[in-house]
């Protein structure tokens, strides 16, 4: 069994959830061991350590390209979110979110990413890689994260619905799994999560100019004359302007 690792994770700002948001099911489930008593017994990893006062260049550097690939979700109208897997210096792959575009709920940035990288290496396993993400991953990401054998997840944003990494559960501070990553959060943490709520902010916006404008149709599908008449006033009004004669015409004379 690899020597267990210490999770790395800060408090702080995070991104609601809304539509097409991540979303994890429930909590992690029993620890697996021979027998209870020795599952109980298992101190479980510390999650939450104080994170450095300063972050280091290097994660300042990847994080911003992790934010560069969630503005390609926001412009593909997905919940930007981003994710680059590196190994030394060097960015193996990228992805960003885009499960509705692709029809696919395991589209996460990270999933993305560790499929790209895992294709461009030849491996399914990714042994001295780190990935760089703006959110804090899901339980599903954890999962495929702890699988691929990553040494270290980058997050920025908190995500206190869905978030794998010390939020809601924390996958990754069970001492009974064989591999251990180490996670720091917090990285870019204000602008990262800035991102997401400005996205969800703008669709709002658009959301209800969008109901403001089928009202507006509404009223006018309901009012074509004047303002307060119906279509059937309408056309009353007309008839009955037909059939009675105006009060200026002469009255209409008998035939001798």
């Amino acid at each position: 069994m690899n020597e267990p690792l210490v999770c790395a994770a800060s408090t702080g700002l995070t991104a609601q959830a809304e539509d097409g948001e991540r979303s994890a099911g429930a909590s992690v489930g029993a620890v697996c061991g021979p027998t209870a008593d020795h599952a109980a017994a298992a101190p479980a990893i510390p999650s939450v350590t104080p994170e450095p006062a300063i972050t280091s260049e290097r994660d300042l550097r990847f994080m911003a390209l992790a934010q560069a690939a969630a503005e390609q979700a926001r412009a593909a109208g997905e919940v930007p979110v981003g994710a680059v897997l590196v190994r030394g210096d060097e960015v193996i792959a990228s992805g960003f979110n885009h499960p509705i575009g692709a029809h696919d709920p395991s589209a996460h940035a990270e999933m993305v990413a560790l499929r790209a990288a895992a294709q461009s290496l030849e491996n399914y396993r990714l042994p001295g890689c780190e990935l760089y993400v703006t959110l804090e991953p899901c339980l599903m990401c954890a999962g495929a994260i702890m699988h691929a054998r990553i040494a270290r997840v980058v997050f920025g944003a908190r995500d206190p619905k869905t978030g794998a990494c010390g939020s809601v559960v924390d996958a990754f501070a069970n001492p009974q799994l064989n591999h251990h990553t180490m996670v720091s959060g917090g990285v870019l943490e204000a602008e990262c999560g800035a991102a997401l709520r400005s996205f969800f902010a703008e669709r709002r916006r658009a959301s209800r100019e969008a109901r403001a404008a089928a009202r507006g149709e509404a009223v006018e599908a309901v009012a074509p004359g004047e303002a307060g008449e119906t279509a059937a006033d309408n056309a009353a009004n007309s008839a009955t302007n037909t059939a009675t004669p105006s009060s200026s015409e002469p009255p209409p004379t008998k035939p001798l």
